[in-house]
């Protein structure tokens, strides 16, 4: 089965994830930034989802997280939980 290492940020506004996406791009911390805004319980932990099987977060996220390309930071995707910003760290069959 396919899974992944994920990291992610989760707030309400897609206003926001940009503006996170931004500070990340521009070399502030991943992890901090989770810490900091995400309302994922996973941002105490900067971010980690850990691994991730196909078919176990939303559907949006999970499709992105087994289509998009590894080690780059995408986002913002909406879910009904918010908005996500996501980092794909590896993929293994």
């Amino acid at each position: 089965m396919k899974s992944a290492i994920v990291r992610h940020i989760l707030v309400k506004n897609k206003e926001l994830a940009e503006q996170l996406k931004k500070k990340i791009q521009a070399g502030t911390d991943f992890a901090k930034i989770a810490k900091q805004h995400s309302t994922c319980p996973s941002g105490k932990k900067g971010g980690e989802l850990g691994e991730i099987k196909k078919g176990q977060l939303v559907g949006s996220i999970d499709k992105a997280v087994f289509t998009l390309a590894e080690r780059e930071l995408h986002g913002p995707i909406k879910s009904q939980f918010g908005w996500h910003l996501l980092e794909i760290k590896f993929r293994m069959d």
